[in-house]
């Protein structure tokens, strides 16, 4: 009751409206969080000097909101507020790191007060803060800096911590400020992502990692040609993920430990797997079909021999010897779930081969292109924009070749061969000859340097095509409802039932929407953006994803979306008595309708209909389950209690086709 009384407050603070959580109270199922776990509460005493220190800081910042070292200051206050009001204390000792943070940040606050803030400046470890484009929200971050730097411009290595349920902001800051972490490159800057903590670095969590990164380049001299990223237990299944999904941020990886895939990590037989989309969303993040891309980098994966985790690099082996390569794995002997230090400094020596040169021209001379969802297929000036099967495996591979007809060779041309490809952007720098065409599947396209350009595979032949011509699923605009949470996105709520009572639906609406907020805050160390209805803009609209919460009976945004959707041949329709996706139709009156479209108020974002991401509580006890769940939308009852698994019982669920419409093939 604690932890619902304190979000209700922070709630109302957001949204100060009379009543617009009425109706709601113990009707809602409350169900019990396992990240991060409740732990002690705060002597009285305590908690309200604390909150006095954290006012004083509060209004002597507000001088200082437009300074770009104002995130260091809050990222240690928001730290202590979440562990007060989230009850993050696991010893007493834990209360005293309070104490500690509030003095840093004070000390912060006189030093802007001085005009003399040297902590961003001074060498060793550091903590500093930086605002998330996802929810605005301060996120933590440790680096280190050494003392001498030796180039002008420096290699950055990235490392990824392991699982830790109890390293919640405030103990991750504690610990940075302590500590400088498993690995130690001479001359080169260290930057430890916080990651939101405990989402396996998936969803927030991996931009999360990408802005951490964003952040150490454009205030440290940082060569952008030479980051490495490394990690260990879930840090390695970190690195395996986003080594393998945003290739070209590296010059090289190495992973240690962790999990590559769901099901044979998970030990599932097939007489156990879910439903069949689900299985088709293992294929988001699932490692083994984004093998190839780890071709483009300097690559080496280390497991401890009686290490259980071993079994990550084990079924990469296997996805690299099926791709006609061979997994470079070094082995610590005799070692359980750690580094034998023989074997690391092997690593750190491969690291440093390939830091040295950066990214040589021989390496992108030849890129490799692989994926299985459309928001991971890119690498350098190469994307898969769409493909002829959704899900399956997606390959482009270019290689820069004498052009067929250049005589004695002096005339290159990229030649480019794809596998399940409908699309191809190519960007306007690319490299190559001087010829400005590529060869893609034999066929030549003439391009415009300095433009990026839509090619499409019709009937066989590759072409020219304008990206507007029609509404297809793209990078960034794919699917499923979880995919609009690694962008920015603004939660909308409902004002009305229209003069006709609170209905099932409703109750079921302010039920979860407030166990999304809760869990938003908990789960992923943010307040997510709120308004109601009735204050959206324009420029809301233009800026962020979505997430409409209501009925079109109750929200006015979400009417707006489905009289708009209507003049564009939305395949949702919404009314009183009925719900309908394509062909499929179902009484509105105890069902809900989740699902994610194109907004057509804003084609460029998403709007997402009653729904956060779609792992749940139960999902949490394993980073390897916290994927995408629901496919791009599902038909809910309320004959059946949200749980920690499902928001009730999945009547219908289903992807959109290519040009998001109802396909009965992708429905189950």
């Amino acid at each position: 009751m604690l932890i619902r009384f304190l979000f209700l407050l922070m709630l109302q603070a957001i949204l100060p409206i009379q009543g617009l959580l009425a109706q709601t109270g113990d009707l809602c199922v409350e169900i019990p969080r396992l990240l991060p776990p409740e732990g002690l509460s705060a002597p009285e005493a305590r908690v309200a000097a604390w909150q006095q220190r954290l006012s004083t800081i509060d209004n002597s910042l507000a001088a200082y909101r437009e300074s770009e070292l104002e995130a260091d200051v809050q990222v240690l206050t928001k730290a202590c507020r979440y562990a007060i009001q989230l009850r993050e204390f696991y010893r007493e000792s834990d209360f005293d790191k309070i104490d500690r943070l509030l003095t840093l940040a004070e000390q912060r606050v006189a030093a802007l007060k001085a005009g003399a803030p040297m902590w961003h400046r001074t060498p060793g470890r550091q903590v500093r803060g930086f605002r998330s484009d996802v929810d605005g929200s301060v996120q933590p971050v440790g680096l280190i800096v050494p003392a001498e730097m030796r180039e002008t411009q420096v290699p950055l290595y990235v490392w990824l911590h392991g699982r830790g349920d109890k390293t919640t902001d405030l103990h991750f800051i504690c610990e940075r400020l302590d500590k400088d972490g498993q690995i130690k490159p001479g001359g080169a800057i260290v930057i430890h992502p916080f990651g939101r903590q405990c989402v396996g670095y998936k969803s927030a969590g991996e931009t999360d990692v990408l802005e951490a990164i964003d952040f150490a380049c454009k205030n440290y001299p940082v060569d952008r040609e030479r980051i490495v990223l490394m990690g260990f237990s879930m840090g390695g299944a970190g690195v395996w993920h986003l080594a393998a999904h945003y290739t070209d941020r590296f010059v090289a990886a190495s992973p240690g430990a962790g999990f590559a895939e769901t099901a044979r990590y998970q030990g599932l037989k097939p007489e156990n797997y879910p439903p069949l989309y689900e299985q088709m969303l293992w294929n988001i993040y699932d490692v083994p079909g984004y093998t190839r891309n780890l071709f483009n980098i300097d690559f080496v994966a280390y497991s401890g021999e009686e290490d259980k985790q071993i079994q990550a690099a084990r079924v990469m082996e296997e996805a690299y010897a099926a791709n006609g390569r061979t997994l470079r794995h070094i082995i610590g002997p005799g070692m359980g779930h750690k580094y034998h230090p023989d074997s690391l400094a092997e690593i750190m020596e491969i690291m440093a081969r390939a830091v040295a040169p950066g990214k040589t021209q021989e390496a992108k001379s030849h890129l490799y292109v692989q994926t299985r969802h459309p928001r991971y297929g890119r690498h350098e000036w190469l994307e898969i924009d769409g493909q002829e099967e959704q899900y399956q495996n997606t390959v482009a591979e270019a290689q820069l070749a004498p052009a067929p007809d250049s005589g004695a060779g002096s005339d290159e041309l990229w030649t480019i061969a794809t596998q399940n490809v409908a699309r191809l952007q190519i960007r306007g720098d690319y490299p190559g000859g001087p010829r400005s065409a590529v060869v893609v599947d034999g066929t030549e396209v003439s391009l415009s340097r300095g433009t990026d350009t839509l090619l499409a595979k019709q009937q066989g032949r590759w072409a020219v095509v304008d990206r507007y011509a029609a509404v297809r699923k793209h990078p960034g605009l794919s699917g499923p409802m979880d995919d609009a949470f690694i962008d920015p996105f603004l939660v909308v709520l409902p004002t009305s039932s229209r003069g006709e009572g609170v209905t099932p639906v409703d109750q079921w609406v302010q039920c979860e929407s407030q166990a999304f907020l809760r869990r938003w805050r908990e789960l992923f160390r943010g307040e997510a953006r709120v308004k109601l209805d009735q204050e959206v803009t324009q420029q809301d609209l233009n800026h962020y994803h979505l997430v409409i919460w209501g009925t079109p009976r109750t929200n006015s945004v979400l009417n707006r979306v489905f009289r708009a959707g209507a003049d564009r041949h939305w395949p949702l329709s919404w009314g009183n008595d009925r719900i309908d996706v394509g062909q499929f139709s179902s009484d509105s009156s105890g069902q809900v309708l989740q699902a994610v479209q194109p907004n057509p108020l804003a084609p460029s974002k998403y709007v997402v209909i009653n729904s956060g991401p779609t792992f749940r509580q139960a999902h949490d006890r394993t980073n390897s389950l916290q994927n995408p769940h629901l496919p791009d939308w599902a038909v809910v009852s309320l004959e059946q209690e949200p749980d920690d698994e499902r928001p009730g019982k999945i009547v219908k669920a289903g992807f959109f086709d290519d040009s998001w419409q109802y396909s009965a093939s992708l429905t189950w």
